[in-house]
């Protein structure tokens, strides 16, 4: 639906979702799940998703990496097996060490931290402040002054994308080159040209080998021995 490429992605972070499942008993992603839980029990209250959607975003970090950057990040994805424990997690909650942590992903793709990450404080920034303007009051009359009250809003965010929206948060944010999908580079073209390819291929193989042993189970038949052989002794006379 979405293309072969970001297709992919999506399945090899489901993998690192299942193993961080796995591993820690529970799904990432509860501190949403409870927000939607919360804001359901607060009368007249609105929840708005809103985070870029995934698309999107998939797509523009496919486009920002090379293709051996593609290549190492699947393999990394791939084979993904380190242990994670509940203390792990804690410590990502340390302002110190998740710095070290985003620092880290920074200095090995650059192109995907800007994407998946920085992009995303903006969006995310644009997104809250848009929540966070003044509700104006009805009027009776045209004639009667313009009221507003202040929004009451709760943003539950990803702890990495807190330091860029609290440095975005003052700023003057234009979210339309951020929501651009460049069009793909002729290295994707190959590639997705070479897995479309071996993916037709290996069915057709497939079916050609499935149907030649049916062929061969069905000629070694009783019944379509006989058939055959009167066949032959008709064609014959």
């Amino acid at each position: 639906q979405n293309g072969v490429m970001s297709g992919l992605m999506q399945m090899l972070l489901l993998k690192v979702s299942a193993h961080i499942t796995e591993q820690l008993g529970m799904a990432p992603g509860g501190e949403f799940r409870e927000a939607f839980k919360e804001a359901s029990k607060v009368p007249f209250c609105k929840f708005h998703l809103g985070d870029r959607p995934i698309p999107v975003t998939f797509k523009r970090a496919i486009a920002a990496l090379s293709f051996w950057q593609k290549v190492k990040l699947a393999w990394g994805l791939c084979f993904l097996s380190d242990p994670i424990s509940k203390d792990d997690v804690e410590k990502c909650k340390q302002k110190d060490l998740l710095e070290q942590m985003m620092a880290e992903m920074i200095g090995e793709f650059p192109d995907l931290h800007r994407t998946i990450v920085s992009e995303r404080d903006i969006y995310l920034t644009y997104m809250l402040k848009q929540a966070a303007k003044q509700i104006e009051l009805p009027r009776a009359s045209e004639t009667e002054p313009r009221k507003y009250i202040p929004a009451v809003v709760v943003g539950v965010v990803g702890m990495g994308h807190v330091p860029g929206i609290e440095k975005n948060w003052n700023s003057d944010l234009n979210i339309q080159e951020i929501m651009s999908v460049p069009p793909p580079s002729a290295s994707s073209k190959i590639f997705k040209f070479v897995i479309k390819a071996t993916v037709f291929g290996l069915m057709g193989y497939g079916c050609y080998r499935i149907g030649q042993r049916t062929v061969q189970f069905i000629l070694s038949m009783p019944a379509a021995q006989n058939y055959l052989q009167k066949l032959t002794e008709i064609r014959s006379q």
